[in-house]
């Protein structure tokens, strides 16, 4: 792993926001290598080598646990002998480290650890593997009972679903329904509000668009066949990540209170989150978890994906760990209307919240296999060029699941104009259909019926009695573990790793300066965020690579474990 270090000491714990859609690539080793035979240290773990010893005399290893180890030995072990551990992998129950080469069979040795082996660099295979051919399927509308509040002639007509992801490209499935936006100081309209630091609102990166789709998408290219939940809602884009994927948490807290200033200028109603850190900050304190409460307590249904690092127990992501905010798990519905058949990815992770033991998620949807969008010539279009009837392509995870929600969303509040987010939020919860498992660790109250959600849902309120965060805990632990860097610092010859109290438009963070005063069209145009620069980010550090990703009874294409993206595009 290349290692990116900053100059000052203020930027030691390096973090950032990824978003938590699903992203696959196969790979294999960058360099061929002979078998090596594994050696037995002290204490039963297996050491295989050879561990080459980077700049530093550092080493990059992947640490295997012992089956059903629950504790985190192994990790404190990590940070005890003077490394720092990169990533979970809890796909083989375990984690990626950096450390000094010594310290590897003291690692080895300590409780709990199965097996330490070499890191290696992955490059990425000329063609990508694929299941066998079949017919494309995907009746999330269906599953989720969305066409039969179509049918009373609901779409979510009137209700504007902020989408804060990589941009959306303007296609025939949402055209004429992509808000534009208009900037009160110089009169110019775009088709997006931009904080990315690219110069365009297009979806370079072609996540923003597949999520957009499965929210509301009316089928236009493919003569209503392929349809979002809510066909009928608005979109509109908060672009904070370029062609790389790469994103702040900072980009993250300027977008919603983005949303909140101009809510009721543009009728947002709800505000989809398809992304998360591994933070396990507690969120009676952390900014992040701070913003989205106040997008809740503004009147906005703030819909958040669990994200993608299970089956494990305490692997829900920030801020999908806010006790307010609805929290997404998914489900794959294995193409088919019945239930009966359905699946429990491994992916989608599992509560309860890390710092806090907050129950979640909250509802699932499903996300396996769905047919949404394409953003022609984005990175994923470019990268996994394999579509649907010519506009589509299939996607896996979490971040498909929140948007079937969010669509979800929009239909409820134009058949309940004037549903407070409490309100809604006990809708969805009370009227769920029981799914593949009972636990609520894994799938909260169950499977999203958006028709009893909208027409029949019974009296009360959720989050009655919560605490508010305070938003003014350490800003570089919202991060999580990934980096990035600003890639166009003179002339695009240096980059600045991101991390302490540093934004993405190299600003000190001034947490009073968020948490104290109104969120207003007026107070946004003298923020920070408005008037300095946004830069364009890039992963720091981070390989990109992987191997095929499939679960005892689906295949959900392969993995992409790079800067902390994972999942499938197929």
């Amino acid at each position: 792993m290349e290692t990116c270090r900053p100059s000052s000491s203020r930027l030691d714990a390096v973090i950032v926001f990824v978003l938590a859609g699903l992203l696959v690539l196969a790979a294999v080793p960058g360099h061929a290598r002979p078998a090596t035979t594994g050696t037995t240290a002290p204490g039963g773990a297996a050491l295989v080598g050879p561990l080459p010893t980077a700049a530093g005399g550092a080493v990059r290893v992947i640490v295997q646990k012992q089956a059903g180890v629950s504790h985190r030995a192994p990790e404190r072990a990590v940070a005890q002998l003077g490394g720092r551990v990169t990533r979970p992998l809890p796909i083989v129950s375990g984690f990626a480290a950096t450390l000094p080469a010594g310290a590897v069979p003291k690692l080895a040795r300590t409780r709990g650890v199965r097996a330490v082996s070499h890191d290696g660099r992955m490059h990425v295979q000329a063609t990508l593997a694929a299941p066998p051919p079949s017919t494309p399927r995907s009746v999330y509308p269906q599953v989720v009972r969305a066409n039969m509040v179509w049918q009373a002639g609901v779409t979510g007509s009137g209700v504007t679903v902020a989408v804060v992801d990589t941009g959306v490209a303007d296609v025939p499935d949402l055209h004429g329904r992509l808000v534009q936006v208009t900037d009160d100081l110089t009169g110019q309209a775009s088709p997006c509000v931009n904080l990315s630091g690219e110069p365009s609102c297009a979806d370079s990166y072609g996540h923003g668009t597949f999520v957009a789709g499965t929210i509301a998408g009316n089928g236009a290219s493919s003569a209503g066949k392929w349809k979002g939940a809510a066909p009928g809602a608005r979109i509109l884009a908060v672009k904070i990540a370029g062609r790389d994927g790469a994103a702040d948490v900072s980009n993250v807290l300027a977008a919603i209170q983005w949303v909140v200033s101009f809510k009721d200028r543009y009728g947002i109603g709800v505000l989809n989150l398809s992304l998360g850190t591994d933070s396990t900050q507690s969120s009676t304190v952390d900014p992040l978890n701070y913003a989205v409460e106040r997008a809740w307590d503004a009147g906005i249904a703030v819909v958040v994906s669990a994200s993608n690092r299970g089956p494990g127990p305490s692997t829900i992501s920030k801020p999908a760990d806010d006790p307010f905010v609805l929290t997404v798990g998914a489900v794959d519905d294995n193409g088919t209307v019945g239930l009966a058949d359905d699946l429990l990815p491994d992916f989608s992770s599992r509560g309860p919240t890390a710092a806090d033991g907050v129950a979640k998620p909250d509802v699932t949807a499903p996300g396996g296999h769905v047919i949404s969008l394409r953003a022609p010539g984005s990175a994923i279009d470019t990268q996994f060029p394999v579509y649907v009837d010519g506009a589509y392509r299939k996607g896996s995870g979490t971040s498909m699941a929140a948007g079937v929600v969010s669509g979800v969303a929009a239909l409820v509040l134009e058949a309940n104009p004037g549903m407070s987010p409490d309100r809604l939020k006990h809708a969805l919860m009370a009227t769920t259909r029981a799914t593949v498992t009972a636990d609520p660790m894994a799938v909260g109250t169950g499977l999203v019926d958006a028709n009893a959600a909208a027409f029949a849902a019974p009296p009360g309120m959720a989050n009655q009695g919560l605490a508010r965060s305070s938003g003014l805990g350490p800003f570089h632990l919202s991060r999580g573990t990934v980096r990035v860097k600003t890639d166009d610092l003179l002339g695009g010859t240096l980059g600045l790793v991101l991390g302490g109290l540093l934004t993405a438009q190299l600003l000190l963070w001034d947490p009073l300066g968020y948490t104290v005063g109104a969120w207003s069209s007026d107070t946004w145009y003298s923020t920070g965020w408005y008037t300095s620069r946004w830069y364009r980010l890039t992963w720091a550090g981070n390989d990109w690579g992987g191997s095929n990703w499939r679960q005892a009874n689906a295949w959900y294409g392969n993995s992409w474990y790079g800067s902390a993206w994972y999942g499938a595009w197929e």
